[in-house]
């Protein structure tokens, strides 16, 4: 079996590696068949605080698989297929400055809030499809999931506690030029409409409503899919050493979907850092400026 082969079948692996200067660094491999982001940070949180000497963890673990329903499934297709991509991979960081501009601007044309989510994901959308020159009529295609562990409040005994896969996938489409001729602030707009419709859209599914699959989203070179890091839980874990100076994710090896994590930057910086895989070489140039200039 290949070491990638042996990974796979792992719940999970840690690594402590202490270091002459007196550093640490914690390396961790979790199953998405058992946790979350917030469920593994959750579970990392309590390990820390046994290792500091509490008695127990401040957020007591809920099993409780089965106080969630569930739905039928609707009927699959034939099996994906998948073509790996060689992507550029880079490191950017978005100011709190870059971010707050666009905040402002959605406010004055909206009267509405947005997050930080929000903005960072409108940026990388639109200069992504200004980068990948599809044709005007293509359809490119954004996706993420949410935490929906808000709306089990009627099933589980305790949401905070559940530390299991707690998530829906969502997402939007439009044509490239829609995208690369839209405002920010109108890109923005459709982000939190999705987001909005996420709710219904896993009720529905929770009720067995749902027609189609969850799940049915294309995996190739149109698609782009972010994952957000930054307010998941691992910055806050401490081992008795403090919090970390900067948590970071390898995924070196995801190379059939363009995507992008969303990371805090080692202190005392803020802002976002985004870790990308989002584009082959080709296209890296004209992402890199159409993004500083945002940035």
């Amino acid at each position: 079996m290949s070491w990638i082969g042996w990974l796979d079948d792992q719940i999970l692996l840690a690594q402590i590696t202490k270091f002459s200067c007196g550093g640490y660094a914690v390396g961790i491999c979790f199953s998405h068949l058992v946790f979350d982001g917030q469920g593994a940070a959750q579970f990392l949180t309590a390990v820390g605080e046994m290792a500091r000497g509490l008695p127990e963890p401040s957020t007591k673990p809920i099993w409780s698989r089965d106080a969630i329903p569930n739905p039928p499934k609707p009927p699959l297709g034939p099996p994906p297929s998948f073509t790996a991509f060689n992507f550029v991979k880079s490191t950017v960081e978005i100011s709190l400055d870059s971010i707050k501009r666009v905040k402002d601007q959605v406010a004055a044309e909206t009267a509405q809030r947005c997050s930080t989510f929000d903005v960072v994901t409108a940026m990388i959308f639109k200069c992504r499809a200004a980068a990948i020159r599809s044709a005007p009529d293509a359809e490119v295609r954004l996706g993420f999931a949410a935490g929906t562990r808000h709306l089990l409040t009627n099933a589980l005994p305790s949401p905070d506690g559940y530390y299991g896969n707690c998530v829906y996938p969502g997402g939007l489409a439009r044509t490239s030029q829609e995208v690369t001729e839209a405002s920010l602030v109108e890109i923005v707009t459709a982000i939190r409409e999705a987001k909005d419709a996420l709710s219904a859209r896993f009720l529905d599914w929770l009720g067995g409503g749902a027609k189609d699959s969850h799940y049915n989203v294309s995996l190739d070179y149109g698609t782009l899919v972010v994952t957000d890091w930054s307010h998941v839980g691992f910055n806050d874990v401490d081992y008795g050493f403090g919090e970390p100076t900067y948590v970071f994710t390898l995924n070196d090896d995801v190379n059939i979907v363009p995507s992008v994590v969303y990371l805090k930057p080692p202190k005392p910086k803020q802002g976002i850092r985004l870790v990308l895989q989002c584009v082959e070489e080709p296209h890296a140039a004209v992402f890199t400026d159409e993004l500083e200039k945002l940035a």
